[in-house]
């Protein structure tokens, strides 16, 4: 996928600390805010945090931390396959594979970017919007002939739309963040997913809807220093 690189913008590194309760702040210049998925993390909904809890004490605490470190683990080996095949980095051959990251890579590669993406700016994207959030989009660029931010997502199993508002969020955070950067006017969220099963989902979010997203994504970040400063 290489003759699909445009390196038209210039992405600079960010600085990447965690704080004692788990929290991810990244910093530009010195000025250190958040991370897009701590802010999302810290202004969960009661209904969100009561569903989690109900979870854990169903499987039980131990099941669920494997549960989460598995899929976490799943996720991360994922990406790193998507990541070096954007960049050229390797030949993603599904018949040879011995492990299912690198199948559920190319579910994804063969499903959505072969055929869908058009130009790639950037991939694993640092991206910062003073006094408010920053974070790492996993791919930034042109598909299906509209600016997008571009995220994939492992999943134990198919996902509703209703399900996912938080991914349409970190696109939508992402997006603010590139525009007021680079000058881009990015208005589509992608959501690429895979299960270990090799079941593929695309789920968009664009025009009208996505800069509703961007709405609500600024009152959780209202909600969140609302919450550190009490």
């Amino acid at each position: 996928m290489l003759h699909l690189w445009n390196k038209k913008f210039s992405y600079s590194n960010l600085s990447r600390v965690t704080d004692k309760t788990g929290g991810r702040f990244y910093s530009s210049n010195g000025e250190k805010v958040p991370s897009v998925t701590t802010i999302l993390d810290k202004t969960k909904s009661q209904k969100d945090k009561d569903a989690l809890i109900a979870w854990k004490e169903k499987v039980g605490q131990i099941e669920a931390s494997r549960i989460s470190k598995e899929s976490m683990s799943r996720g991360d080996k994922m990406h790193k396959h998507l990541e070096d095949a954007l960049h050229g980095k390797q030949s993603l051959d599904f018949d040879i594979m011995d492990d299912n990251e690198k199948k559920m890579s190319q579910v994804i590669l063969d499903q959505a970017l072969e055929k869908k993406l058009n130009e790639i700016w950037g991939c694993e994207t640092p991206l910062f919007y003073p006094d408010s959030h920053a974070g790492t989009t996993d791919l930034c660029g042109v598909y299906n002939n509209e600016e997008s931010i571009i995220d994939f997502k492992s999943s134990t199993k198919t996902k509703r739309r209703e399900w996912i508002t938080d991914y349409f969020l970190q696109t939508a955070a992402y997006a603010l963040a590139h525009n007021l950067q680079h000058n881009t006017n990015i208005k589509q969220g992608v959501i690429l997913i895979c299960t270990p099963k090799f079941e593929f989902q695309e789920f968009i979010i664009k025009d009208n809807e996505f800069l509703w997203f961007q709405k609500k994504f600024l009152e959780r970040v209202a909600k969140y220093k609302m919450l550190i400063r009490n």
